[in-house]
């Protein structure tokens, strides 16, 4: 099982994946990162874990915008993109858990 380096927010995380999913867990790295960045950009003084709590919401408000229906330009969403979506709203949930309790 071949690990990927991932560098979101000036950090590296390594995160194992099945071999062939590299480019693609890449890809969602690159939007974590980007949104993360971002985020970080507009509040200033956020924890790392609040940053990243922020940026899974984001992430996961866009795709529910997107809401999975095929239009005349697309054919919709991939099994691939659907497991992501399932894992991107997997950590928003995680993190907004651990947000809460971090406040309390």
């Amino acid at each position: 099982m071949p690990d990927v380096k991932l560098s979101i927010a000036g950090r590296d995380y390594f995160v194992a994946c099945n071999a062939g999913e590299e480019q693609r867990l890449l890809q969602l790295g690159a939007m974590v990162d980007a949104t993360a960045l971002e985020v970080a950009g507009g509040a200033r003084g956020l924890t790392e874990t609040r940053a990243l709590l922020f940026s899974a919401l984001m992430l996961a408000d866009k795709l529910h915008d997107t809401g999975g229906t095929v239009t005349a330009d697309t054919a919709g969403p991939s099994a691939a993109m659907m497991q992501s979506c399932d894992i991107l709203e997997g950590v928003a949930t995680r993190l907004e858990n651990l947000a809460l309790r971090l406040e309390n």
